[in-house]
C-alpha cells in the first residue's frame, strides 16, 4: 500500500508557505520602493495566512490533530519543539494583525518598526510549522487524529 500524505495538512502547510513567499516578496518590493506592490504582496500574505488558519482550525475541530507517531524518545523533543512552533505562530499572528493595521492606517513610524520583526517571526513560524509536517506525516507515521468535538462530547 503507498503512503500518501493527508489531504487537509498538507494544502494548509502550502498556504502557510505561499503566505511566507508573500512576505519575502513584499519585503523586497518595499525595499524598492514599491509601495503599491508592497500592499498587494502582503495583502496575499495575509489572506494566505488566514486560509491557513481557516482550514487548520476547521480540521482541529471536526476531525482532530494528529499526535507524533514517531518513536518514543522523541517525542519529548518533538513536543518541545512544537510549543515553540505554537509560540511563534501565535506571536507572528497578533504581531502580523498589528502590522497590518499600522500598515493599514497609514502609522509609518510604527510599521517601520514592526514590519522587520513581524516578518522574521513569520518567516521561523513557517519553517517550523514545514517541519512540524514533516515530522507528523512524511518522517514518520501519523500517530492517532482525534477531534476537538469527539474528545468533548465522548462521540
Amino acid at each position: 500500500m503507498e503512503n500518501t500524505l493527508p489531504v487537509l495538512p498538507t494544502i494548509s502547510t502550502t498556504f502557510i508557505v505561499l503566505s511566507a513567499i508573500m512576505v519575502a516578496i513584499g519585503w523586497y518590493l518595499i525595499k524598492k520602493r514599491k509601495i503599491e506592490a508592497h500592499k498587494k504582496a502582503m495583502f496575499f500574505a495575509a489572506l494566505f495566512a488566514i486560509i491557513f488558519f481557516i482550514i487548520y482550525a476547521s480540521r482541529t475541530i471536526f476531525i482532530g490533530n494528529t499526535s507524533f507517531g514517531g518513536p518514543d524518545d522523541m517525542k519529548i523533543y518533538y513536543t518541545i519543539f512544537l510549543i515553540f512552533h505554537i509560540t511563534l505562530a501565535t506571536i507572528g499572528a497578533v504581531l502580523g494583525i498589528i502590522t497590518l493595521i499600522t500598515g493599514w492606517k497609514n502609522n509609518l513610524v510604527k510599521h517601520r518598526k514592526l514590519g522587520p520583526v513581524t516578518s522574521i517571526i513569520w518567516f521561523f513560524t513557517a519553517i517550523t510549522g514545514v517541519l512540524v509536517f514533516l515530522l507528523l506525516y512524511v518522517l514518520y507515521p501519523g500517530g492517532e487524529t482525534t477531534s476537538v468535538i469527539k474528545a468533548i462530547l465522548g462521540f
